[in-house]
């Protein structure tokens, strides 16, 4: 690919630029300069894939589904800002992608809100029923929890969420986002084509989960028209009567009853004292911004550590995807996921060192650590001195609100069990639990989880710049640094970023127990040249062959005066981004 130029800071605070050679696409007025763009999109026949970043004035939306952006749009058009419009769309997608995402999981957020000129982060993630302990799992005779069975349910924290954002930030009812939702629940929507291909389960060992999701005991065509009338009804109760409606009334009884039927400790009492915590961001610098996620019992942090790592390598001076680069992310991923698997829990239960681990000094250290020329085997967590499958989206609005949402089931489908009556999937975050009684992320009783998924938020000087996020799993945190990387050292802009090629790293300590020990594997999308990939076996690292998709990408990057919001949407998703 062609490199595009980037023109680093020229003081404090002042704003980096990509060069635009977009000189005819806006026509200036008299005496009126055209506004300075930062991303260089002058380069169409070098374009990486076929989409164009989408750019527009009044408000923006990006997700993974046509039909949940134009159902943001339209909440937006109506007067309604990015805090109803990202409610909105996750709740459509709860419908056409429920193997992804649902009511059963959990959410998390990061809002920009343009009146207190400040981010707010929202963990809406929920905690284990409050009897289910280690002894408990240890009478059981478990080694780990089954993901797919009522044991790893934890209390889902998304409509709690959903609740929490529009009574803090919304401008709109419950019963006015979820419209759309309701809508399509009753009168269908066609199975897009990404999704349809993921649909795929075994109905006999799933029963539960084939009453509400296949037709006629199949599986849906992709483009053929499903509808959920269980969830719509779940929709309703929860449009008439808010959060309550399934934290304490008949949906909170038939989560209950089905829990119990599987062994389960959950009662009606774990539902009901379920709470969800407004938490700060936390942050570091890379190349002039700040990038910010939220803190633990999520991975965010992770990202944070592998940018204060590769800061310390000229990454603006090697080629996109060459050897040299894609072997730092690795090694960097690598050293960040050893923390990750000994520090990441429940703060609440845990001491977590977040300060210590996002420091600029420990990322120095941990540096290092790394050698340019050479994979290592195994790395070690650092030691403190006082230390012995998933959905994103973003939105923005008119006045400059911003959201970054990510919500999700955990595995595919979820645990693979639906409460009757209730249209949707529980999870099975209750999986990432260690069963190791001195490991920081053990199962306890009414404790959040390891998260794996994470939202994310960068600023200049005070001003917030893009509202992004990575879907994937454990490739949160890596694809986080992939998108940046290829933003602020190359100039790409998000759709550009969002269209070069992924690697994933695989294998990594992880916390539930799992340590690395042999360097791991190293997965490609199409596009790394076989080259890069000799290269890379050259350097010590473990190849798996053939070539992947990793994680879907949303974003959105504002420019001020005038304020125009530049889109991307993942081509490896159904969705698109939109605006207006």
């Amino acid at each position: 690919m062609k490199r595009r130029t980037f023109l680093g800071l020229t003081g404090a605070g002042a704003t980096s630029a990509w060069l635009g050679g977009v000189t005819g696409a806006r026509a200036a007025g008299a005496g009126e300069s055209a506004p300075d763009l930062q991303f260089d999109m002058d380069d169409l026949a070098a374009r990486n894939q076929n989409r164009s970043t989408v750019i527009a004035q009044n408000g923006m939306v990006c997700t993974s589904h046509p039909l949940a952006c134009n159902a943001g749009l339209d909440i937006l058009k109506a007067g309604g800002n990015a805090i109803d419009a990202a409610v909105g769309v996750n709740a459509v997608l709860s419908l056409v992608a429920p193997l992804y995402n649902g009511l059963g999981g959990d959410l998390f957020a990061i809002v920009w809100n343009a009146k207190d000129q400040q981010l707010h982060g929202l963990n809406a993630s929920g905690r284990s029923p409050k009897a289910w302990t280690l002894e408990a799992a240890q009478e059981m005779g478990l080694d780990s929890i089954p993901g797919n069975s009522e044991l790893a349910w934890s209390v889902p924290g998304c409509v709690k969420g959903w609740a929490d954002l529009l009574d803090r930030f919304g401008s709109k009812s419950f019963a006015e986002v979820l419209e759309p939702a309701i809508y399509y629940a009753k009168e269908g929507f066609p199975v897009s084509p990404r999704i349809g291909e993921d649909w795929s389960f075994n109905p006999d060992n799933h029963p539960s989960l084939a009453a509400t999701f296949m037709i006629d005991g199949r599986e849906p065509a992709i483009g053929e028209v499903m509808t959920n009338p269980d969830l719509a009804h779940t929709l309703e109760q929860i449009a008439r009567d808010g959060a309550p409606a399934f934290y304490e009334g008949s949906i909170a009884e038939a989560i209950v009853e089905r829990a119990r039927d599987g062994g389960s400790k959950m009662t009606m009492e774990d539902l009901r004292d379920h709470y969800n915590t407004w938490d700060d961001p936390v942050s570091a610098t890379y190349k002039g911004y700040d990038v910010w996620q939220l803190p633990p019992n999520g991975q965010g942090i992770a990202a944070l550590q592998i940018l204060n790592m590769l800061e310390h390598f000229d990454l603006g001076a090697m080629e996109p995807n060459s050897p040299e680069h894609l072997h730092l992310i690795v090694e960097a991923v690598k050293v960040a996921y050893e923390d990750r698997a000994k520090y990441y829990a429940d703060p609440e239960f845990a001491d977590v060192p977040v300060d210590w681990l996002i420091s600029k000094e420990y990322g120095a250290e941990r540096a290092a650590l790394i050698d340019p020329g050479q994979a290592a085997k195994e790395y070690g967590p650092g030691i403190p001195e006082d230390e012995s499958d998933t959905v994103l989206l973003t939105t923005a609005d008119k006045d400059g609100n911003m959201v970054s949402l990510i919500q999700s089931i955990f595995g595919r489908w979820g645990s693979r069990i639906v409460p009757e009556g209730t249209g949707f999937a529980m999870q099975n975050r209750g999986f990432s639990f260690a069963l190791d009684p001195d490991h920081r992320n053990r199962l306890e009783g009414g404790k959040r989880p390891f998260h794996t998924i994470i939202p994310a938020f960068v600023t200049q000087a005070g001003r917030p710049v893009f509202a992004f996020g990575v879907m994937g799993g454990g490739f949160q945190p890596q694809g986080h640094v992939q998108i940046l990387v290829n933003m602020l050292e190359y100039g790409m802009s998000p759709q550009q970023a969002s269209d070069q090629p992924r690697i994933k790293h695989r294998g990594s300590s992880s916390p539930t127990g799992h340590v690395m020990t042999d360097g791991g594997i190293v997965d490609f999308e199409r596009g790394i040249p076989d080259s890069t990939k000799v290269a890379l076996a050259e350097k010590g690292h473990v190849l798996r062959p053939g070539v992947r998709t990793h994680g879907g990408f949303q974003g959105i990057w504002m420019e001020p005066e005038p304020r125009r919001y530049f889109g991307g949407s993942d081509s490896r998703k159904d969705g698109a981004a939109v605006g207006y």
